[in-house]
């Protein structure tokens, strides 16, 4: 994930707790609910991006180590 607007891993998990835990909580109407849930399947999505970004990342490094290796 390159783009500047996006928020990095550590802050989308941490507001997507803070969605979970209000959605949880109850006491919002149904706009605010909504409204939440969307912002929480966004934030979903972006630590979703973050964690495929590295894994390919590793699988990359893992990768260029085992042809390393077999030179």
């Amino acid at each position: 994930m390159t783009d500047p607007a996006s928020p990095s891993y550590e802050a989308a998990r941490d507001e997507l707790a803070e969605v979970v835990r209000r959605l949880e909580a109850g006491g919002t109407t149904l706009e605010e609910s909504l409204s939440l849930w969307e912002r929480g399947e966004s934030l979903a999505r972006t630590c979703q991006e973050w964690l495929d970004g590295a894994k390919a990342r590793l699988d990359a490094a893992l990768a260029r180590e085992a042809a390393g290796e077999d030179a």
